[in-house]
């Protein structure tokens, strides 16, 4: 199944050109603008309100005066497990997983005139195997598989948007991934000048990168979405305030992406996060910083006897582009970026998470294109949960554009301490990933 899926993925790369986006003012709005076939996102199901180009419905004939969007995301990737793992039972070396994302999309106003509103709807089908288990990595090394089942076809998405006050004001609500508007640290920071942007800030594989650790288990995301609302609200530019209400049933075990109704019991996921974004220096470097805080409420258990009501905790992250390499001429440098987590609970897995990572466009030679990165992802561990005091993880990616909306993704991935009882010391994996967006 896996090995159909990539080569499903190099027969379907779409050669369509990708529709041009207004630019906004803004750097928080829910669709997220990257700069084309420069860098992107690792895994768009968990940081991208809406998934794919288009392209699959202008192969179909949809119009684009109709308002109708059709597109998706196909993602494969293999994994060798070099050293470490699993001392029993005894860890497969080779491993695969495979993603396929179909959305669809209705500007309101074009298909009814409807001003400021739009629909969206989400197919997931997803396989795969234990890969971050064989490995011993409680946090994921790869961020594609998630709680169990892993093999799992879901309404990922239904939703309803709606923006007031000249877009100052942004309400959604239906079924969706909180991940897109809550510590997303991937998120591009936008200028005028795109020479200057930050495209997708890292094209990291591992999991803590699209969800902070330290609140796995409570924040509905890939691939278990949820039921609820989120209003954003932009007061200035480059400045918004968010605040989500969602089905928190997540924390009692609850895989709420394949549940196609949401659960309404005392289990709610609260969440408020500002941010704000800045331009530094003569060269104009652009930079943002976003802080957060969330409450969980219901009886949390570990499962093996410890309880409690309810938890909190606050996060923040942030990215600076700190060097230039052709200011004014291209978008190639490098640029920074950090994550920090911490709650209150005795339950949850990671009480404290800190997260860092460096990211380099356009450095090689005739490929404008490529991006490469680093990351480590470091996770204290819940004592009552785990044997070992931390888990630490170092990543490194080189991203390759291959053609047209289409990309190979090479990770190295070293855990020193992986936190899963039984698991050796000094994992070492490779990955290999194409995605295709279409």
């Amino acid at each position: 199944m896996y090995f159909f899926i990539l080569l499903l993925s190099i027969n379907t790369i779409s050669t369509a050109t990708e529709p041009v986006k207004k630019e906004k003012k803004s750097i928080k709005k829910e669709k997220a603008v990257t700069a084309p076939d420069l860098s992107i996102s690792a895994n768009s199901a968990a940081v991208d309100i809406t998934t794919g180009t288009g392209a699959l419905g202008r192969w179909l004939g949809v119009k684009e005066s109709s308002g109708v969007t059709l597109g998706g995301m196909l993602i494969g990737d293999v994994n060798f497990l070099a050293h470490g793992g699993m001392r029993s039972p005894r860890p497969k070396r080779v491993s695969a997983d495979g993603l396929l994302i179909l959305s669809l999309n209705i500007d309101m106003y074009k298909a009814t005139g409807v001003e400021g509103g739009s629909i969206g709807l989400d197919f997931l089908q997803f396989n795969a195997q234990n890969v971050n288990g064989y490995a011993g990595s409680a946090q994921g090394y790869n961020s594609l598989p998630g709680p169990y089942p892993l093999n799992r076809s879901e309404l990922y998405q239904l939703w309803y948007r709606q923006t007031f006050l000249d877009e100052k004001l942004i309400l959604r609500f239906g079924k969706t991934v909180p991940t897109y508007d809550f510590n997303n640290v991937i998120r591009p920071v936008m200028t005028q000048d795109k020479s200057l942007a930050i495209p997708a800030v890292t094209g990291l594989l591992f999991t803590p990168i699209f969800v902070n650790s330290s609140i796995l288990g409570v924040l509905p995301g890939y691939y278990n979405s949820a039921y609820g609302v989120t209003a954003t609200a932009l007061p200035f530019e480059n400045t918004y305030l968010s605040y989500g209400l969602y089905d928190g049933n997540l924390a009692r075990g609850v895989q709420t992406g394949i549940k196609p109704m949401p659960t309404i019991n005392s289990y709610r996921f609260n969440i408020v996060e500002g941010g704000q974004s800045w331009k530094l220096g003569s060269q104009n470097k652009p930079g943002m910083f976003a802080l957060g805080g969330w409450w969980q409420t219901g009886l949390l258990s570990t499962g093996t006897g410890i309880t409690e009501k309810g938890a909190q905790g606050f996060y923040l992250f942030g990215s600076q582009r700190l060097w230039l390499k052709n200011c004014g001429v291209d978008n190639s440098g490098i640029s920074m970026f950090y994550q920090f987590g911490v709650n209150n609970s005795k339950t949850l897995p990671f009480p404290k998470y800190l997260g860092l990572g460096a990211t380099g466009f356009s450095l090689i030679p005739n490929r404008p294109e490529d991006s490469m990165g680093i990351g480590m992802a470091l996770a204290w561990l819940n004592s009552a949960l785990f044997t070992r005091k931390r888990e630490l993880m170092f990543q490194s990616y080189y991203q390759m554009y291959l053609i047209k909306n289409s990309y190979f993704v090479g990770a190295l991935t070293y855990i020193p301490t992986p936190g899963i009882p039984n698991s050796k010391p000094n994992a070492i994996a490779l990955t290999a990933r194409l995605i295709v967006l279409f």
